[in-house]
Order: structure tokens, then C-alpha cells, then sequence
């Protein structure tokens, strides 16, 4: 199936054209920094998306809960990333540059991979509806790294526009469909993790800690009754003899 998908429709091939055509006339300084954030820098971008999530998920009330969402994060995007490898083998889409002259390619080593769906793509729109679902106004900066993941690589002339797509569509359907079974196993876990030595990693309030377990000014500890209560001191005894 070599030759499946490799001639796209004209819509994919002119978008194409037309945002690698952008390469082409900008400076070299430009094309050299969109091909680092496309390759690392926007997976950076989500890696500290995630670190801050993480973060206030341990902050929350229900703290396990929000962790175990977090964590579900990276693990979605390595399953798509493996749901990802026998598409792949079985479209064996070539890289758009192979089959169509005049494209400005930024990156080198491409050759030999295949283009659909967009690995890049695949891992931005994974983490980005992962994190959505546990805290919306990260997700939401996620997505806008994913978007500008996908514009990177059709910029960079190594994907098609439908490359992007389908990795954007395949993401979105592993984190959501095995997102129930993910948080069956995650959140019991992340539950019996915050009552081991590694809590402070699931909660900022681990039980028997002093926020968690502080009590008001004044209030006796249990065990330590007040003297007005009916225990008197030896100095009350001293004074009644």
C-alpha cells in the first residue's frame, strides 16, 4: 500500500504549498526556530504543562483523583503513539517532499519515515485532551501547543495537512475512549499511594501532616482534657490543702 494516500486531494496539497511557501520567503533565522519548536520545543511546552497540573492537582480537595488525571496524561500519549505504529505500517504514507518538488524542508533524516499520521501531532493532541479533562485552562493552552504543532510541521514541509488531522482524530479517540478504564486503575492506585511514604507526590495534605491534620488555637489534643474539666492540677491540690 506504498501508494495509498501519497496523492491527496488538491485542498491537502495547495495548504501545503501554500504554509511551506511561507518557509521559503521567510529568514533563516525564523525557519530555524520554528523547526526547534517544532521538533522539541512545543513537547517541552506540554512537559511543563503537565509538571504544572501536576501541581495544583495535588492542591485539590480530592487530590488522588486529580493526580491519577494528570498521570493518565503521559501514559494516553504513549498509547497512541503505539495505536499510531501499525497505522502507520499499513498506510505507508511517504513523506510529502518525496512525491511533490519545491517543497522548503527544514528538518533532514525524514526520508526514510513514514508521514501518517504525524507522531508530533499524535503526542501534542494526547497530553492537550488528557490535561483538558482534568484542568480546562491548561487543557485549553495545551491545545493551542497542539495547533501550533500541527502548523510547525506542515511549515517545515515533512506533513501533509491530513497527516496532522488524523494524528489530531487518533489522539483524541485513545485518550477518551480508554480514559474510563485508564481512571478504574489509576485513581485506586493513586489512592493507596497517598498512604505510603511517597503521599507528599499525590497530595499536599498527606494524612497525620501538619496542615492536614492541624487543629485550632486553644483546642486540648485528645487524651489531654482541660483542667476546668474536672482534673484538677497539683498546683489546685496545693491550694485546697
Amino acid at each position: 500500500m506504498s501508494t495509498l494516500l501519497a496523492d491527496t486531494g488538491n485542498p491537502d496539497l495547495e495548504l501545503l504549498y501554500t504554509v511551506n511557501g511561507w518557509a521559503r520567503d521567510s529568514p533563516g533565522w525564523l525557519d530555524s526556530l520554528v523547526s526547534w519548536v517544532g521538533e522539541y520545543g512545543i513537547l517541552l511546552g506540554l512537559a511543563m504543562l503537565c509538571l504544572v497540573a501536576w501541581l495544583r492537582a495535588r492542591r485539590r480537595p480530592g487530590a488522588p483523583a486529580a493526580v491519577a488525571g494528570v498521570l493518565w496524561a503521559p501514559l494516553a500519549m504513549a498509547l497512541a503513539e503505539l495505536a499510531n505504529l501499525p497505522i502507520a505500517a499499513i498506510v505507508d504514507r511517504p513523506r510529502p517532499f518525496l512525491n511533490h518538488p519545491g517543497l522548503d524542508v527544514l528538518v533532514a533524516g525524514k526520508a526514510g519515515t513514514h508521514s501518517f499520521v504525524s507522531d508530533h501531532a499524535t503526542m501534542s493532541m494526547a497530553v492537550a485532551v488528557a490535561l483538558f479533562l482534568v484542568d480546562r485552562r491548561l487543557g485549553a493552552l495545551a491545545g493551542t501547543l497542539a495547533a501550533l504543532q500541527g502548523f510547525c510541521r506542515i511549515f517545515m514541509g515533512v506533513h501533509y495537512p491530513t497527516d496532522v488531522l488524523g494524528g489530531y482524530a487518533l489522539a483524541t479517540a485513545v485518550v477518551l475512549l480508554l480514559a474510563p478504564l485508564a481512571m478504574a486503575v489509576l485513581v485506586p492506585l493513586c489512592h493507596a499511594l497517598a498512604r505510603t511514604a511517597v503521599a507528599p507526590l499525590i497530595t499536599a495534605d498527606p494524612v497525620g501532616s501538619p496542615r492536614g491534620g492541624r487543629r485550632r488555637r486553644g483546642t486540648p489534643a485528645v487524651g489531654h482534657p482541660r483542667p476546668e474539666q474536672g482534673h484538677a492540677t497539683a498546683a489546685d491540690s496545693d491550694l485546697a490543702a
